[in-house]
């Protein structure tokens, strides 16, 4: 992930740099992580699909119960 990387100030231990590296590494997984899940979130059981237009009172309402509604 991390292909160049470069110190521009200081002398860091081996130590210090391997832990800078897992930092980064790991912030940049978990992003990556984030964005797949994002996209694979299914749309069958979306929020505004178990919201549904209620049916009129009235005379003629069970009929028209079994049409199809535009939602």
């Amino acid at each position: 992930m991390i292909e160049n990387f470069q110190v521009i100030k200081g002398e860091p231990t081996d130590e210090e740099l391997a832990a800078v590296i897992m930092v980064l590494t790991s912030q940049a997984a978990a992003a990556s992580a984030k964005d797949a899940k994002a996209k694979l979130t299914p749309e069958w059981n979306a929020p505004h699909r178990s919201v549904r237009k209620s049916f009129e009172h009235g005379a003629g309402s069970w009929r028209r119960s079994a049409l199809p509604h535009p939602y």
